[in-house]
């Protein structure tokens, strides 16, 4: 299966994740603080194949453990665990580049499916059909590499923000509502903050367009959601 690393300072919610996931048949590390975390996978890049990782932890927080490694272009699934369910503490989880998020007390069933879903989407990158790439207005995705090209300026996306990119371009000229991509692309329902796919998209705009504030080709849809233009002006709305 896959090698999992639980970041967690409570040693009964440590002890338990563990117990459970190995139970799943997964390879299982466990280390209490962010700075050891960092240490391991700074050291050992290839080891680990997703990350579940607490916000508070002694020392460096969750938050600075994620961005750390994203900055390091380590691109691997990250499920964060918090205590806090408020919205900006969700938002701040995903700008540090966490994958999907959990709140304390969870449900062990659910975290499961939350992870065995970031892990299959990280199989498809590993093992994606040819070709995978997409081209437009001098841009190219290469979702098996989870890049984008422009130019000669190479920007590496995060897991999520690969598969919210694939699952746009797949559906060019449509407008995609938020419920439908927190269901399809996240595999959550649609009472998680929708607040997190605009980030997203901001983020993504910084990537693909020349005027992140004016957008062509992400296109907000006001009530909606989002519409792709691969060839703006070229499609009805």
């Amino acid at each position: 299966m896959s090698r999992l690393l639980i970041v967690e300072d409570e040693p009964h919610i440590a002890s338990g994740l563990r117990f459970n996931l190995e139970a799943e048949g997964h390879e299982v590390l466990v280390v209490e603080d962010g700075e050891a975390a960092l240490r391991l996978i700074v050291e050992q890049p290839t080891l680990i194949d997703a990350m579940i990782l607490d916000i508070m932890l002694p020392g460096m927080d969750g938050f600075a453990v994620a961005a750390a490694l994203r900055a390091r272009a380590w691109l691997h699934p990250i499920l964060m665990l918090t205590a806090r369910g408020r919205a900006e503490d969700v938002l701040r989880g995903f700008e540090a580049g966490a994958d999907d998020y959990l709140p304390k007390p969870f449900d062990l069933s659910i975290l499961v499916a939350r992870l065995h879903a970031l892990l299959r989407r990280q199989g498809w990158k590993l093992a994606p059909p040819p070709p995978d790439e997409f081209t437009f207005a001098g841009k190219t995705v290469d979702f098996a590499a989870q890049e984008l090209r422009v130019g000669a300026e190479v920007h590496p996306l995060t897991l999520m923000e690969t598969n919210l990119l694939r699952y746009l371009v797949r559906h060019d000229g449509q407008t995609v509502s938020r419920k439908r991509l927190l269901e399809e692309v996240w595999n959550v329902r649609e009472d998680t903050d929708t607040r997190a796919i605009d980030h997203f998209m901001s983020r993504l705009r910084k990537y693909v367009e020349p005027a992140p504030d004016q957008p062509k080709h992400l296109l907000t849809v006001r009530g909606v959601g989002y519409r792709f233009e691969s060839s703006p002006g070229s499609k009805a709305p």
